[in-house]
Order: C-alpha cells, then sequence, then structure tokens
C-alpha cells in the first residue's frame, strides 16, 4: 500500500495527523497535510482511517 497526498486539495483540517501522527504531519506555514513516511503493513488500517475521515479527500490509498 501506498499513500498519495494532495497539498492542492487539502484543507488542513488535520484529521490525518489527528489519527495517525507518526505517518502525517501539517505544514508550519500553511497547515496542508505532509507525508512524513510511507506507511508499513502495521500501519494499513490507520492509513485507511485517514483516507474515510479527511474532509477534502487529499489522502488517496494506491493498493498495490
Amino acid at each position: 500500500m501506498k499513500v498519495e497526498v494532495r497539498r492542492d486539495v487539502c484543507v488542513g483540517a488535520g484529521q490525518c495527523v489527528l489519527t495517525a501522527p507518526t505517518l502525517f504531519d501539517q505544514g508550519e506555514d500553511d497547515g496542508l497535510v505532509i507525508l512524513v513516511e510511507q506507511p508499513g503493513d502495521a500501519d494499513a488500517g490507520a492509513v485507511r482511517e485517514v483516507a474515510i475521515l479527511c474532509p477534502s479527500g487529499a489522502v488517496r490509498l494506491i493498493d498495490d
């Protein structure tokens, strides 16, 4: 599984950081999503939840 983040559609809601803080962060200047690292297998559940909770659809899963 890979994660794609689309900063151009991010609204800075922060659900990604609240749900998976080791994988996601927000830019200091703009509050937009930053992918800290690609998730491992153990993170799959949290990443799926982030993709569901993201109000703008800025976090997308790409299954291998």
